[in-house]
């Protein structure tokens, strides 16, 4: 696409039928907001020329998109798409696009390819004003098309529609995306006008103004494309969802990777998986998740991003988040890799084990019911069932560190900060306070006492 074109995204609705209360932006689709769908499609189609117009819930927005803050505009007062624009009016100038790129922020299915194919359309038409128009069995509450014999086209809003007036619905309709020519357009913004049913001015009032004013207004029929329409509603949400949903499925299905149950695997946008991986559903794969060759996912299980390495085996009913797994480790099942949990190459981790901020080192284990906080454990140590690292002191957290080939035994409670020497020790049922050096013998309970049963 040309440089001169820029790409502005309205995104400052209150989405009240959402019941949230948040900026409908925000709202979730497969664990990432409405609005990153729109700026990763235009990211493509526009490289770096894009403008955020806010509003309802801009404090919102900032915090969850802070690399944006820049590229803000602030419409203090939501007054519609047409008010929208002339508030970020400035800033298109001052930017200095030639052509700018409207779309709305609720509208995920957009792909970049399609917004590529309109604008290349339009340009190639030399058109001031164009807008993309698609069919539908029922219009609901979308801004008809209204078109003329003498080739004339308009477009009304859904309250402002009169059959008697504007003819028989044809069900064509407005999509909500426009490429507006600036120095043409400009001197039709002070003509908007909210003398309509809603009290609000709009953009698609341009049409009319640009084709009484001489303007080329071009009108691209997407057919049912059903892609540009917006988020209005939880059950739009969840249908949005499923159809974007299929489709990274099928896409990575195409690539080759085995996805069985597919229809229970939900893949985040940003998730990344190597040819012949193996996924079996019920799975979810979300936020900048990296699946290398030769994994296998069984089902139930979620991960977030995290790193799995080459032969990587994951049991059912894991849940690993911003960890890294290295080669060939087996993971599960039961499992919990919180945030920080790194597990280096043939490590494992088994049943109801739980990390978070720790090493496990190359070759070693965690089989079952432990708990590795602030921890770094050496290559090929044993870590016994029951075994805890106490990093918490009700104040701060303390590190715990294990040398290679150490044996800690069954039950075990490392009172942290301590440290446990290559190749020692500790005793079954030992809480220890104190450090253990290598080659040592750490034991730190009472000793047995039997006596006759009364």
């Amino acid at each position: 696409m040309q440089d001169q074109v820029g790409a502005l995204v309205l995104a400052a609705g209150k989405g009240t039928r959402m019941k949230t209360g948040a900026p409908k932006v925000l709202a979730r689709l497969l664990d990432r907001p409405l609005l990153w769908y729109g700026l990763e499609a235009l990211g493509a189609v526009c490289r770096e020329q894009v403008l955020v117009v806010v509003g309802h819930g801009a404090d919102a927005v900032a915090a969850a998109f802070p690399d944006w803050r820049e590229r803000f505009v602030l419409q203090a007062e939501q007054r519609g798409t047409g008010h929208a624009l002339v508030t970020a009016w400035p800033r298109l100038v001052e930017v200095g696009f030639e052509y700018v790129l409207v779309v709305n922020g609720d509208a995920p299915l957009v792909t970049a390819a399609s917004l590529d194919a309109f604008v290349r359309k339009a340009l190639s038409a030399r058109a001031d004003l164009a807008f993309v128009t698609i069919e539908v069995p029922e219009v609901g509450g979308y801004g008809r098309v209204v078109r003329g014999q003498d080739g004339a086209v308009a477009i009304v809003e859904a309250k402002d529609y009169d059959a008697a007036v504007h003819g028989p619905v044809t069900g064509e309709v407005n999509a909500g995306a426009y490429l507006l020519r600036l120095s043409a357009v400009e001197p039709l913004l002070s003509r908007l006008t909210d003398a309509n049913a809603n009290g609000e001015y709009y953009i698609t009032d341009l049409v009319s103004l640009g084709q009484a004013a001489g303007l080329t207004v071009l009108a691209v029929n997407r057919g049912p494309d059903t892609a540009y329409l917006g988020i209005n509603t939880p059950a739009e949400l969840v249908a949005a969802e499923d159809v974007l949903t299929r489709r990274i499925v099928a896409a990575h299905l195409e690539a080759g990777v085995i996805i069985r149950a597919r229809e229970t695997v939900r893949i985040g946008p940003e998730v990344t998986i190597a040819p012949g991986v193996d996924l079996c559903g019920p799975l979810e794969l979300y936020g900048r998740t990296d699946i290398a060759a030769g994994a296998v996912i069984a089902s139930h299980g979620v991960l977030r991003d995290t790193v799995i390495g080459p032969d990587v085996r994951v049991h059912s009913f894991c849940h690993l988040e911003g960890a890294v797994v290295g080669p060939a480790c087996q993971v599960g099942p039961y499992a919990r890799l919180r945030p920080g949990a790194v597990l280096e190459h043939e490590a494992r981790v088994g049943n109801f084990v739980e990390m978070k901020k720790s090493v496990l080192g190359a070759g070693s284990k965690a089989s079952h019911l432990t708990y590795l906080g602030d921890a770094v454990v050496g290559a090929d140590t044993n870590i016994g069932a029951g075994t805890i690292t106490c990093n918490y002191d009700g104040k701060n957290k303390h590190k715990t560190t294990i040398g290679d080939k150490a044996f800690i035994g069954s039950n075990s409670s490392l009172v942290a900060p301590v440290t446990i020497g290559a190749g020692a020790l500790i005793g079954a049922g030992s809480v220890i306070t104190k450090d253990v050096p290598e080659g040592g013998l750490g034991i730190g309970r009472g000793r047995q006492v039997t006596k006759q049963r009364r």
